[in-house]
Protein backbone atom coordinates (compact mmCIF):
# COMPACT_ATOMS: atom_id res chain seq x y z
CA UNK A 1 0.00 0.00 0.00
CA UNK A 2 1.38 3.67 -1.09
CA UNK A 3 2.12 5.68 1.59
CA UNK A 4 -0.82 8.24 3.47
CA UNK A 5 0.58 11.70 2.38
CA UNK A 6 -0.32 15.05 4.65
CA UNK A 7 -0.32 18.30 3.23
CA UNK A 8 3.48 19.33 1.59
CA UNK A 9 4.79 15.88 1.74
CA UNK A 10 6.41 14.25 -0.80
CA UNK A 11 6.58 10.47 -1.76
CA UNK A 12 9.76 9.71 -4.01
CA UNK A 13 9.62 5.95 -4.99
CA UNK A 14 8.43 5.04 -0.98
CA UNK A 15 11.01 7.47 0.65
CA UNK A 16 8.80 9.94 2.33
CA UNK A 17 10.55 14.08 2.47
CA UNK A 18 8.09 17.07 3.13
CA UNK A 19 6.62 18.07 6.10
CA UNK A 20 7.15 16.41 9.89
CA UNK A 21 9.53 14.41 8.33
CA UNK A 22 13.71 15.08 8.51
CA UNK A 23 13.83 16.54 5.00
CA UNK A 24 12.84 20.25 4.77
CA UNK A 25 11.70 21.03 1.26
CA UNK A 26 12.10 24.16 0.95
CA UNK A 27 11.06 25.34 -2.85
CA UNK A 28 10.07 22.93 -5.70
CA UNK A 29 10.18 24.35 -9.02
CA UNK A 30 8.97 22.84 -12.39
CA UNK A 31 5.01 21.57 -11.25
CA UNK A 32 3.63 24.66 -12.97
CA UNK A 33 3.21 24.62 -16.62
CA UNK A 34 5.33 22.20 -18.87
CA UNK A 35 8.17 23.22 -21.36
CA UNK A 36 7.36 23.71 -24.79
CA UNK A 37 8.25 21.95 -27.86
CA UNK A 38 7.20 24.18 -30.63
CA UNK A 39 7.28 23.95 -33.93
CA UNK A 40 7.41 27.55 -35.53
CA UNK A 41 9.02 27.89 -38.65
CA UNK A 42 10.47 31.47 -40.20
CA UNK A 43 8.19 32.96 -43.10
CA UNK A 44 10.25 32.72 -45.89
CA UNK A 45 10.54 36.25 -47.54
CA UNK A 46 8.44 37.57 -45.15
CA UNK A 47 8.31 38.78 -41.56
CA UNK A 48 7.32 36.81 -39.02
CA UNK A 49 6.48 33.09 -38.36
CA UNK A 50 4.49 30.25 -39.46
CA UNK A 51 3.14 28.83 -35.86
CA UNK A 52 3.53 25.32 -35.72
CA UNK A 53 1.20 22.59 -33.20
CA UNK A 54 3.61 22.99 -29.90
CA UNK A 55 3.87 19.63 -28.02
CA UNK A 56 5.05 19.66 -23.77
CA UNK A 57 8.52 18.27 -23.26
CA UNK A 58 9.71 16.35 -20.36
CA UNK A 59 8.61 18.01 -17.22
CA UNK A 60 11.72 18.94 -15.32
CA UNK A 61 11.02 18.84 -11.17
CA UNK A 62 13.80 20.19 -8.93
CA UNK A 63 13.81 20.35 -5.13
CA UNK A 64 15.47 22.78 -3.31
CA UNK A 65 15.75 20.63 0.14
CA UNK A 66 18.04 19.52 3.38
CA UNK A 67 18.38 17.18 5.93
CA UNK A 68 17.62 18.24 9.80
CA UNK A 69 18.92 15.79 12.48
CA UNK A 70 20.36 17.89 14.40
CA UNK A 71 23.56 16.02 16.42
CA UNK A 72 22.90 13.21 14.20
CA UNK A 73 24.72 13.25 11.42
CA UNK A 74 24.10 8.85 10.59
CA UNK A 75 20.75 10.07 10.09
CA UNK A 76 21.54 12.09 7.41
CA UNK A 77 23.33 9.63 5.67
CA UNK A 78 20.91 7.42 6.42
CA UNK A 79 18.32 9.49 4.19
CA UNK A 80 20.63 10.55 1.41
CA UNK A 81 20.92 6.38 0.78
CA UNK A 82 17.42 6.01 1.28
CA UNK A 83 16.87 8.01 -1.61
CA UNK A 84 19.57 6.66 -3.72
CA UNK A 85 18.78 3.18 -3.45
CA UNK A 86 14.48 4.09 -4.45
CA UNK A 87 16.32 6.28 -7.20
CA UNK A 88 19.21 3.66 -8.40
CA UNK A 89 16.96 0.11 -8.70
CA UNK A 90 17.95 -1.41 -12.40
CA UNK A 91 14.44 -2.31 -12.64
CA UNK A 92 13.50 1.36 -13.22
CA UNK A 93 16.94 2.59 -14.47
CA UNK A 94 17.85 0.20 -16.90
CA UNK A 95 14.51 -0.09 -18.70
CA UNK A 96 13.54 1.54 -20.89
CA UNK A 97 9.73 3.39 -20.64
CA UNK A 98 9.84 2.98 -16.53
CA UNK A 99 10.11 5.07 -14.24
CA UNK A 100 9.36 5.37 -10.43
CA UNK A 101 6.14 7.37 -8.88
CA UNK A 102 6.45 10.76 -6.98
CA UNK A 103 4.07 11.64 -5.62
CA UNK A 104 2.89 14.66 -3.64
CA UNK A 105 -0.08 16.56 -1.53
CA UNK A 106 -0.92 20.14 -1.29
CA UNK A 107 -3.75 21.77 0.76
CA UNK A 108 -7.15 21.10 -0.44
CA UNK A 109 -5.69 19.18 -3.31
CA UNK A 110 -6.23 15.12 -3.53
CA UNK A 111 -2.66 13.19 -3.98
CA UNK A 112 -1.21 13.31 -6.97
CA UNK A 113 1.70 11.46 -8.83
CA UNK A 114 3.70 11.69 -12.07
CA UNK A 115 6.53 8.84 -13.10
CA UNK A 116 10.01 10.14 -13.14
CA UNK A 117 13.47 9.15 -13.28
CA UNK A 118 16.23 10.76 -11.16
CA UNK A 119 18.87 13.38 -12.74
CA UNK A 120 20.28 14.20 -9.55
CA UNK A 121 20.44 13.68 -6.08
CA UNK A 122 23.42 15.49 -4.91
CA UNK A 123 23.89 16.14 -0.75
CA UNK A 124 26.24 19.11 0.95
CA UNK A 125 27.97 17.41 3.48
CA UNK A 126 29.98 20.84 4.47
CA UNK A 127 27.68 20.69 7.81
CA UNK A 128 26.66 17.21 8.24
CA UNK A 129 28.62 17.19 11.83
CA UNK A 130 26.01 19.30 12.97
CA UNK A 131 23.26 16.81 11.64
CA UNK A 132 22.81 19.37 8.59
CA UNK A 133 22.53 18.22 4.64
CA UNK A 134 21.11 20.55 1.88
CA UNK A 135 20.38 18.26 -0.83
CA UNK A 136 19.86 19.45 -4.42
CA UNK A 137 17.65 17.10 -6.79
CA UNK A 138 16.27 16.76 -9.69
CA UNK A 139 13.74 14.66 -11.54
CA UNK A 140 12.68 14.05 -15.31
CA UNK A 141 9.05 13.43 -15.98
CA UNK A 142 8.84 12.32 -19.70
CA UNK A 143 5.13 12.36 -19.76
CA UNK A 144 4.65 15.70 -17.79
CA UNK A 145 0.82 14.77 -16.89
CA UNK A 146 0.09 14.46 -13.14
CA UNK A 147 -2.40 11.64 -12.48
CA UNK A 148 -4.40 10.68 -9.45
CA UNK A 149 -2.82 8.58 -7.00
CA UNK A 150 -5.48 5.44 -7.09
CA UNK A 151 -6.11 3.28 -10.34
CA UNK A 152 -9.68 3.12 -11.61
CA UNK A 153 -11.12 0.05 -13.33
CA UNK A 154 -14.29 -1.15 -14.68
CA UNK A 155 -15.01 -4.88 -16.60
CA UNK A 156 -17.73 -4.70 -19.08
CA UNK A 157 -19.01 -8.29 -20.46
CA UNK A 158 -20.04 -9.42 -23.31
CA UNK A 159 -23.91 -9.11 -23.45
CA UNK A 160 -25.16 -10.91 -26.12
CA UNK A 161 -24.47 -14.58 -27.59
CA UNK A 162 -23.27 -15.11 -31.17
CA UNK A 163 -25.04 -17.98 -32.27
CA UNK A 164 -24.36 -21.61 -33.03
CA UNK A 165 -25.25 -23.18 -29.65
CA UNK A 166 -24.69 -22.63 -26.11
CA UNK A 167 -22.10 -23.75 -23.39
CA UNK A 168 -23.68 -24.72 -20.05
CA UNK A 169 -24.42 -23.53 -17.87
CA UNK A 170 -26.29 -20.79 -18.89
CA UNK A 171 -28.71 -18.31 -17.30
CA UNK A 172 -31.91 -16.64 -18.65
CA UNK A 173 -32.49 -14.05 -20.04
CA UNK A 174 -30.81 -15.60 -23.39
CA UNK A 175 -30.34 -13.08 -26.50
CA UNK A 176 -29.87 -14.90 -29.62
CA UNK A 177 -28.23 -13.35 -32.83
CA UNK A 178 -26.81 -14.39 -36.17
CA UNK A 179 -23.30 -16.60 -36.16
CA UNK A 180 -21.95 -13.98 -38.42
CA UNK A 181 -22.34 -11.07 -36.02
CA UNK A 182 -19.94 -10.57 -32.83
CA UNK A 183 -21.48 -10.30 -29.70
CA UNK A 184 -21.81 -6.30 -28.98
CA UNK A 185 -21.65 -5.08 -25.27
CA UNK A 186 -21.83 -0.99 -24.34
CA UNK A 187 -20.26 0.25 -21.27
CA UNK A 188 -19.05 3.37 -19.53
CA UNK A 189 -15.64 4.96 -18.28
CA UNK A 190 -15.54 8.27 -16.25
CA UNK A 191 -12.11 9.81 -16.46
CA UNK A 192 -12.52 12.92 -13.78
CA UNK A 193 -9.19 14.92 -14.73
CA UNK A 194 -8.48 17.34 -17.24
CA UNK A 195 -6.82 16.10 -19.14
CA UNK A 196 -7.06 12.54 -21.54
CA UNK A 197 -6.11 9.55 -19.26
CA UNK A 198 -4.65 6.71 -21.14
CA UNK A 199 -6.30 2.77 -20.07
CA UNK A 200 -4.62 -0.58 -19.81
CA UNK A 201 -7.00 -3.01 -21.34
CA UNK A 202 -7.15 -6.82 -21.00
CA UNK A 203 -9.21 -9.32 -22.63
CA UNK A 204 -9.60 -12.39 -21.17
CA UNK A 205 -11.00 -15.20 -23.21
CA UNK A 206 -12.65 -17.43 -24.32
CA UNK A 207 -13.21 -15.32 -27.07
CA UNK A 208 -12.03 -14.38 -31.19
CA UNK A 209 -12.35 -11.62 -33.51
CA UNK A 210 -11.98 -9.00 -30.72
CA UNK A 211 -12.26 -5.16 -31.46
CA UNK A 212 -12.57 -2.48 -28.92
CA UNK A 213 -14.08 0.98 -29.77
CA UNK A 214 -14.15 4.77 -28.34
CA UNK A 215 -17.62 5.27 -29.41
CA UNK A 216 -17.32 9.45 -29.64
CA UNK A 217 -14.39 9.20 -31.25
CA UNK A 218 -15.09 5.84 -33.12
CA UNK A 219 -11.38 4.99 -32.78
CA UNK A 220 -11.15 1.03 -32.55
CA UNK A 221 -8.08 -1.05 -31.88
CA UNK A 222 -9.06 -4.12 -33.43
CA UNK A 223 -7.24 -7.55 -33.71
CA UNK A 224 -8.90 -9.74 -36.00
CA UNK A 225 -7.02 -13.01 -36.46
CA UNK A 226 -6.59 -13.45 -32.38
CA UNK A 227 -8.20 -16.71 -30.78
CA UNK A 228 -7.99 -16.61 -26.80
CA UNK A 229 -8.80 -19.86 -24.86
CA UNK A 230 -10.52 -19.58 -21.69
CA UNK A 231 -8.45 -18.00 -19.10
CA UNK A 232 -5.77 -16.94 -21.11
CA UNK A 233 -5.55 -12.82 -21.92
CA UNK A 234 -3.37 -10.24 -23.91
CA UNK A 235 -3.23 -6.52 -22.45
CA UNK A 236 -3.04 -3.64 -24.26
CA UNK A 237 -1.38 -0.93 -22.54
CA UNK A 238 -1.56 2.75 -24.17
CA UNK A 239 -0.08 4.98 -22.00
CA UNK A 240 2.85 7.03 -22.61
CA UNK A 241 6.12 5.11 -22.68
CA UNK A 242 4.63 1.81 -22.52
CA UNK A 243 1.64 1.52 -25.65
CA UNK A 244 2.21 -2.51 -26.04
CA UNK A 245 0.62 -5.47 -26.35
CA UNK A 246 1.62 -8.40 -24.55
CA UNK A 247 0.33 -11.61 -23.48
CA UNK A 248 -0.05 -13.20 -20.18
CA UNK A 249 2.54 -15.10 -20.17
CA UNK A 250 4.62 -11.87 -21.51
CA UNK A 251 5.46 -12.27 -24.95
CA UNK A 252 4.93 -10.06 -27.77
CA UNK A 253 0.82 -9.87 -28.56
CA UNK A 254 1.22 -7.00 -31.12
CA UNK A 255 1.58 -9.00 -34.22
CA UNK A 256 -2.34 -9.42 -33.69
CA UNK A 257 -3.00 -5.60 -34.20
CA UNK A 258 -4.77 -4.34 -37.19
CA UNK A 259 -2.74 -2.22 -38.81
CA UNK A 260 -5.15 0.87 -38.88
CA UNK A 261 -5.37 0.67 -35.28
CA UNK A 262 -3.39 3.47 -33.09
CA UNK A 263 -2.35 2.52 -29.70
CA UNK A 264 -1.22 6.26 -29.23
CA UNK A 265 -4.59 7.82 -30.35
CA UNK A 266 -6.55 5.31 -27.76
CA UNK A 267 -7.26 7.76 -24.98
CA UNK A 268 -10.20 8.37 -22.38
CA UNK A 269 -11.57 12.04 -22.81
CA UNK A 270 -12.87 13.99 -19.64
CA UNK A 271 -15.88 13.29 -18.13
CA UNK A 272 -17.81 10.11 -19.18
CA UNK A 273 -17.48 8.07 -22.01
CA UNK A 274 -19.13 4.89 -23.93
CA UNK A 275 -17.02 2.34 -24.49
CA UNK A 276 -17.65 -1.18 -27.00
CA UNK A 277 -16.49 -4.12 -27.40
CA UNK A 278 -17.00 -6.91 -29.64
CA UNK A 279 -15.77 -10.71 -30.36
CA UNK A 280 -17.43 -14.15 -30.91
CA UNK A 281 -17.64 -15.89 -27.64
CA UNK A 282 -20.26 -18.91 -27.20
CA UNK A 283 -19.67 -19.25 -23.63
CA UNK A 284 -20.88 -15.93 -22.36
CA UNK A 285 -17.71 -15.58 -20.33
CA UNK A 286 -15.25 -13.17 -21.77
CA UNK A 287 -14.35 -10.46 -19.91
CA UNK A 288 -12.84 -6.46 -20.71
CA UNK A 289 -11.05 -4.78 -17.95
CA UNK A 290 -10.07 -1.10 -18.68
CA UNK A 291 -8.12 0.56 -15.87
CA UNK A 292 -6.95 3.90 -16.17
CA UNK A 293 -5.97 6.74 -13.76
CA UNK A 294 -7.52 10.22 -13.74
CA UNK A 295 -4.99 12.81 -15.19
CA UNK A 296 -4.72 16.40 -14.87
CA UNK A 297 -3.17 19.28 -16.57
CA UNK A 298 -2.24 21.01 -13.36
CA UNK A 299 -2.12 20.12 -9.10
Amino acid sequence: MPLELADWQYDIGGVLIGADTTVNVIKVDGLGRPPVRDSDVDQPSMDGQFAGPDYWAGRQIQFDAAIKAPGDPAACEDMVAALQAATDGADVRLIGGVGLPLRIKRPGRPTKQVTVRARKIDPDDSRIIHGYVPLDMEFLAHDPTFYADEESTTEIPLGWLTGGGFAAPVTAPIFVQSGTTAAVRPGWVTNNGTADAWPIIRITGPCANVSIIHVASGRTLSLPTLSLAAGRWIEIDTRPGYRTVTWDNGGNASVYLSPASRVDLFSLPTGTSEMRWTAFDSTNTARMRLTWRDAYIAL
